[in-house]
């Protein structure tokens, strides 16, 4: 593994720009990387290998004259969601096949500004729907990180007896990985595993319900979900248009913050974006938070969490109180019915999105008799299993009879949630503190998870109250469970005040340090 690729984005960016390296150097070294580990790791669907050089040439120019923006020559993955100009955009589903946008996404197109290099589209779950990163169309994107186990081995030992050296049995403990694949998370499984594999140096990633924060708990990097409304979503494939929301995931919380710093903007083609001057985010790292006040929920301590979790969680609230923050119990009365409501809002706002790949304009279109029966066998054919789960009962909740008695219902208790999320800050709270995941990552075709699709929904158990009120979250690897795979600690925000977290989340990353898998593939 080339050692231009184990470099930070702030690293890089020194180097760049004191012209130790150059863009086309640290372009070809992470090109070289996805050759090599992406069959392994199945990250990436398309790698742009000849956009990327060109870009990072163009950078170099802009460098050598002291020109540039803040992320010139930083090459990035960008998650197959966005619409990128002539490429690749497929939202890893069948439905899509070999649509390349006339147009660029937003937020991409803020990164190229910045300088960004693209290196190619990144795997993901079938329009974001999935915990796992099992539902692309593409096959599923395997976790760089594997479980270790403690191995006796018999070893021949000798000692001195009285006629000389004699051999004798013995046995010797050595920790070694285990073989079984495990998933990233989803839906920015892609995101998370070329991350934290060194196959960019950054990447793009969507957050509906958990989407960043859960695949980057699983993978031992730092993903953020800004507030709603902080990042464009025009040029993204929407999933569900009032929880959907774009944001980085990095290798420490100083490239997260660099990332969104450049990702964020308003937007006059998204009417949700809103007209806020970004901060510096990089600023906020390395202030104290001495009298920040800091709120512990109890209701995040739900039935059945591995013990692992709740001293995870101990330890992030010992490290906060020792950095001089005030560590107080707090209620957020209405987390319990946050899944369930998720699960009728989603879907519903999905169903919605989705009715427009019909075959007709782009993507895959399967001939039939007349127009509905084409219509009925290009989306048969075209959507996976959970995307047609997902549309059924968004269809379900939205038709006549059950509008009331479902959507709605799931609409007040989002009012609710965000309610109780209100309450706290008003009494002075300035960030929450909670478990990523209920869970380190579990195995590729988990049969129980298989089984039942509830137990895969409840991977989002922890995130997607932050969906649900709007708010910034962010999910920091803070320590390994006891087969050596990451787990990560959130951090809940008030509403654009996503400096609070990037704050907040360096002092646990210092007590925590960082975590890097060995590497097998």
């Amino acid at each position: 593994m080339s050692d231009l690729t184990r470099l930070t984005i702030s690293q890089a960016r020194a180097k760049l720009r004191g012209k130790e390296i150059t863009a086309t150097e640290i372009t070809e070294a992470y090109l070289s990387e996805i050759g090599r580990a992406n069959p392994a790791l199945n990250a990436y669907v398309a790698v742009t290998g000849d956009k990327a050089l060109d870009m990072a040439k163009a950078s170099d120019a802009r460098l050598v004259k002291g020109q540039g923006g803040a992320l010139e020559g930083i090459p990035l993955g960008i998650k197959d969601l966005f619409g990128t100009e002539g490429v690749h955009t497929q939202a890893c589903s069948h439905v899509l096949d070999g649509f390349k946008p006339r147009y660029e996404s937003t937020v991409t197109a803020n990164l190229w500004a910045d300088g960004a290099v693209m290196l190619g589209k990144l795997n993901m779950d079938e329009f974001a729907m999935g915990s796992s990163n099992e539902t692309s169309y593409y096959g599923p994107v395997i976790n760089p990180w594997r479980r270790s186990r403690l191995d006796t081995v018999v070893m021949p030992t000798t000692h001195q007896g009285d006629g000389g050296f004699v051999s004798a049995g013995g046995t010797r403990t050595a920790r070694s990985l285990d073989n079984a694949q495990l998933v990233p998370g989803g839906s920015s499984g892609g995101s998370a595993t070329a991350v934290s594999a060194f196959l960019c140096a950054g990447a793009t990633a969507t957050d509906t319900g958990g989407s960043i924060r859960q695949p980057a708990a699983f993978t031992g990097t730092v993903g953020i979900k800004p507030t709603y409304g902080r990042c464009s979503r025009w040029g993204i494939v929407a999933f569900a248009s009032s929880l959907d929301q774009a944001g980085p995931i990095a290798r420490d919380v100083r490239d997260a913050a660099i990332l969104l710093k450049s990702m964020a903007s308003v937007d006059p083609k998204d009417t949700t974006s809103v007209d806020r001057p970004v901060p510096d985010y990089e600023a906020a790292i390395g202030k104290p938070i001495k009298g920040m006040k800091v709120g512990i929920p109890k209701e995040y301590r739900v039935d059945g969490m591995p013990e692992e979790i709740e001293a995870l969680w101990q330890k992030g609230i010992a490290w906060l109180r020792d950095a001089g923050a005030e560590i107080v119990d707090i209620s957020l009365p209405h987390t319990k019915y946050a899944l369930p409501a998720y699960y009728i809002v989603a879907p519903a706002e999905a169903s919605s999105n989705l009715a427009r790949y019909d075959g007709v304009r782009y993507g895959l279109r399967v001939p039939g008799k007349d127009i509905v029966e084409m219509y009925e066998k290009t989306r048969a054919a075209g959507f996976g299993r959970e995307v047609k789960r997902r549309i059924m009962i968004g269809t379900y909740v939205l038709s006549a009879g059950y509008y009331d008695a479902y959507y709605l219902q799931a609409q007040k208790v989002r009012n609710l949630i965000k309610r109780d999320f209100e309450n706290v800050f008003a009494a002075g709270v300035d960030v929450i503190l909670t478990p990523a995941t209920p869970s380190a990552a579990f195995g590729i075709a988990d049969e129980d998870m298989a089984a039942d699709p509830v137990k895969m929904y409840l991977n989002d158990i922890f995130t997607v109250t932050v969906n649900m009120a709007g708010l910034p979250g962010i999910a920091v690897p803070a320590g390994l469970d006891p087969k050596g795979l990451p787990l990560g600690l959130q951090l809940i925000g008030r509403p654009f005040e996503e400096e609070t977290l990037f704050q907040t989340a360096a002092v646990i990353e210092q007590a925590a340090g960082t975590f890097q898998p060995e590497k097998w593939w």
